[in-house]
């Protein structure tokens, strides 16, 4: 599933033959394309190199700017647990006077979460405490309230005129975990974050993944958005809008932070087999928010005629439940008799649903037909018909493709003649954000791979090497002892041909002892949102991961420092 086209490999193996000054970027129409940073990004590390001079000094190290080592920090996926786990770790890195260290931030699924949290305030690592506290105030409220979740559902509608699952999803799961709804843009983060590590958000394109096929790590900045093995970016604010020809013909808004902590965390995404927790999350969000499910301002919409709000919000519910039942493999023709009645006494016609628009199975064609009938009652009713219809087409992360029609040696056919891409969790393929740091222009010297998964400890890190290996792309050797129980601390030495690798597991025997599947078990994924207590352990024992090993960080600062010199 990790593999990419031999196309890459070749190309991968021209660029590391290539000297970095000579490789060039060039513009197609507003599309860049080519292995070298963008300028907005090369000024930022320019100017944090400065920072992590100084912050070496103050811990006894000295070292000249050419031989300051660029330090990654990569924030695995796992939900709200890796939420809270980067940013224990992220507390404890300042605690130790290691956070102004970090050149770069890189995250996947529920890190992304978090690292959004963070970038809401400007130079956010000068008061880490006080913004910790003020993240996990709103972790532990109440959260969002079912009228703020449906007015931001017809806002998504209105500003798109049709819902994603993404947009769904956000709205309906993600908030339930971060706590809140943020239409901040990252775009503005390219002023008041100074004195932060520079962010970058990783998803995968769904196609190239499906297909083994193009370049399906796309990464996600303040600056630009694109693809980071083949380098094909645009400008942040312009990801989504229509393109040709490398010329953007029809602009739409820029995405919002909860659309992205959506997108970064949509690894349901993956199949259709996650259709039924989908439509149980739906019909939940439909049972509760029932008050305000057809309110605009706060009122409810004025009319005269049948159907009444109620009757319609019930016939909602019996089609989510109706296509439960089909996905249970029981009888649903109760259900379409009841559907089909009550439309029948409402006078409402069944509209039909031909087969050029893609639902062929009974059931599926049955609740578009009969969704469309409902939206056509009140205008609020547009929007829920949306979130079902939805479900159907398996609708995720849909944005126009800005390679379309970019006919350049650069961008394999794959993206030539699809006007849209589909975007989805990067932890699908890897749940780890090693490609986009491992960009030969970024010139990464040392990763501090933070790992929350659940499953295999080891595995973002050996899937990582296997995968550098096909693609040339230096990374050291990964030697895992077999039946190892996890320590709190590897290390992967690159002896200065590729970045050395610091993994570390959250839990593990030295910060859980025996205790590791306690722990595993009582922070699975697919959890309810943990509660006070739960966040505070968590916070607590990811912590320990920084804290008990600050000697050891810097032996390997200290270390890459060396070999630096040593080039020099």
């Amino acid at each position: 599933m990790m593999e990419c086209q031999s196309f890459f490999r070749t190309v991968r193996r021209e660029i590391m033959k290539t000297p970095m000054s000579a490789s060039k970027s060039h513009m197609s129409g507003e599309v860049r394309i080519g292995q070298t940073l963008n300028k907005h990004e090369e000024e930022f590390v320019t100017r944090r190199l400065k920072t992590v001079q100084q912050s070496l000094k103050k811990l006894g190290i000295d070292c000249t700017l050419d031989n300051v080592p660029k330090i990654a920090l990569l924030g695995s996926g796992g939900g709200e647990r890796a939420m809270l786990g980067l940013l224990g770790c992220l507390v404890k890195l300042e605690k130790i006077e290691l956070l102004d260290c970090i050149l770069y931030l890189s995250g996947v699924s529920g890190s992304t979460w978090c690292m959004t949290s963070l970038y809401q305030e400007s130079n956010w690592s000068t008061k880490v405490n006080s913004v910790k506290e003020k993240i996990i105030q709103t972790h532990k409220g109440s959260g969002v309230g079912w009228g703020d979740a449906n007015s931001k559902l017809k806002k998504y509608y209105d500003e798109k005129g049709m819902l994603s699952l993404t947009d769904v999803w956000g709205v309906i799961m993600v908030t339930s975990f971060v706590k809140e709804i943020d239409e901040h843009i990252i775009s503005e983060h390219q002023v008041g974050h100074d004195k932060d590590p520079f962010p970058i958000y990783n998803v995968i394109d769904k196609g190239c993944r499906q297909q083994n096929n193009g370049d399906p790590w796309f990464e996600i900045t303040p600056y630009e958005a694109g693809y980071s093995i083949i380098g094909a970016f645009v400008d942040v604010s312009k990801f989504g809008s229509e393109f040709q020809g490398g010329r953007e013909i029809k602009h739409l808004p820029e995405m919002d932070m909860l659309y992205l902590q959506s997108l970064c965390g949509s690894c349901i995404a993956d199949g259709e087999i996650n259709m039924q927790y989908v439509l149980e999350k739906i019909k939940g969000f439909f049972n509760k928010s029932k008050e305000n499910i057809f309110q605009v301002d706060g009122k409810l919409e004025e009319d005269s005629t049948s159907p009444t709000i109620e009757e319609v919000h019930q016939l909602f519910l019996d089609l989510v439940e109706m296509n439960l039942c089909a996905l249970r493999g029981e009888d649903t023709s109760p259900y379409e008799e009841a559907i089909r009645a009550k439309l029948s006494e409402l006078q409402l016609d069944l509209v039909e649903i031909d087969e050029t628009d893609g639902v062929f199975d009974p059931v599926k064609r049955f609740t578009a037909a009969a969704s469309e009938s409902l939206k056509s009652t009140f205008q609020s009713a547009n929007v829920y018909g949306n979130v079902i219809q939805s479900v159907f087409k398996w609708n995720w992360g849909r944005k126009y493709n800005f390679l379309y029609k970019v006919k350049d040696d650069a961008v394999p056919i794959i993206f030539w003649d699809s006007k849209q891409r589909d975007y989805e969790d990067a932890g699908i393929l890897n749940n780890s954000p090693y490609i986009s740091v491992l960009r030969q222009e970024r010139d990464v010297d040392l990763i501090i791979s933070l790992d929350f998964s659940e499953g295999d400890p080891f595995e973002t890190v050996t899937k990582a090497a296997a995968m550098c290996k096909k693609e040339n792309i230096p990374f050291p050797k990964v030697d895992i002892p077999p039946n190892e129980f996890a320590k709190d601390f590897y290390v992967f030495e690159g002896h200065g041909e590729a970045p050395t690798v610091i993994h570390i597991p959250l839990f593990n025997t030295v910060n859980c002892g025996v205790n590791i599947e306690e722990w595993r078990r009582e922070y699975r994924i697919l959890h309810l949102p943990y509660g006070p207590d739960r966040i505070d352990s968590l916070l607590n024992i990811a912590g320990k991961n920084i804290t008990n090993n600050k000697e050891k960080l810097l032996d390997e600062i200290i270390k890459c420092i060396g070999v630096k010199s040593a080039k020099h």
